[in-house]
């Protein structure tokens, strides 16, 4: 197994050929044709940014040639918290965000969210894009768009997709965190275990038997079956670029960086 970071200190070739000292936001590990790719910005809480974005597909790109498996986790007490409010007045790449998600949901590999810690606003899209959700136990969800004015626009069709309207409009409203066991009953996790790292283990000797082929043939067939998310791509990016435009909104989370304060506190 070679792994690739910032530091460039991983020199294994492997099948998916990557470039080892090109991924500032992410550490990426292959072994055969299973890869795993782990959010690596623990400076900022495992934030999305532009730069990330765009890592993320080059990495998906390849697997989606390559991978049999692709593992998307975080660190242990966090794995993903949504948008980087620092950079926030630079415009984030919606269009390349919810591209991302989309391979994850449609691409000819088996996506496979490993989840622990915090998963929060963005990091819910991550989750609920993956073919396969392995959750630790102590992990928790949350939408807490709607606290600053916004709303998960880009997520929503893919939280809907796995846990139907009515929950997904319960947790953008009321903006609490789920706890994992809940998110389990409601189909946004598939499993929920103490050591969810020994559960992936598990998994993945069984999903590794797969062949490429007939993955590439059976996930073009159910893509085929639900368009959904392909059909929402443009409504929910123009509606990501309506909150994030909104001055107000900027104003409070620029307000929220500085001072921690939310907006309805004086």
């Amino acid at each position: 197994m070679g792994v690739l970071n910032h530091n460039g200190h991983e020199h294994q070739a492997g099948p998916i050929g990557v470039d080892h000292a090109r991924y500032q936001t992410l550490r990426v590990a292959f072994d055969t044709d299973v890869c795993s790719i782990q959010i690596h910005r623990p400076e900022a809480n495992n934030t999305i940014n532009n730069q990330l974005i765009r890592e993320l597909r080059d990495v998906l790109e390849q697997c989606d040639r390559a991978a049999k498996v692709v593992v998307l986790e975080g660190l242990p007490d966090v794995f993903c918290f949504g948008a980087d409010f620092r950079e926030i007045e630079a415009t984030q790449d919606a269009e390349g965000l919810y591209d991302v998600w989309l391979k994850l949901a449609e691409g000819s590999f088996v996506s496979v969210a490993h989840v622990r810690g915090k998963t929060n606003a963005g990091g819910v899209g991550f989750v609920a894009a993956c073919d396969v959700v392995i959750s630790e136990g102590r992990a928790v969800y949350s939408l807490s768009e709607l606290l600053f004015g916004l709303m998960p626009a880009c997520v929503l069709p893919f939280l809907i997709r796995r846990i139907g309207v009515a929950r997904a409009n319960l947790m953008t409203v009321m903006t609490q965190p789920v706890p994992a066991q809940q998110a389990l009953e409601w189909g946004l996790v598939d499993i929920c275990a103490e050591d969810s790292e020994q559960m992936l283990r598990r998994q993945l000797l069984r999903l590794r038997r797969l062949s490429k082929e007939g993955l590439s043939r059976y996930k073009r067939y159910r893509n085929s079956l639900d368009p959904t998310l392909t059909n929402a791509r443009d409504r929910a990016i123009q509606s990501n670029r309506e909150v994030f435009s909104d001055r107000r909104n900027l104003e409070s989370i620029s307000r929220y960086v500085s001072s921690g304060k939310f907006p309805w506190e004086a």
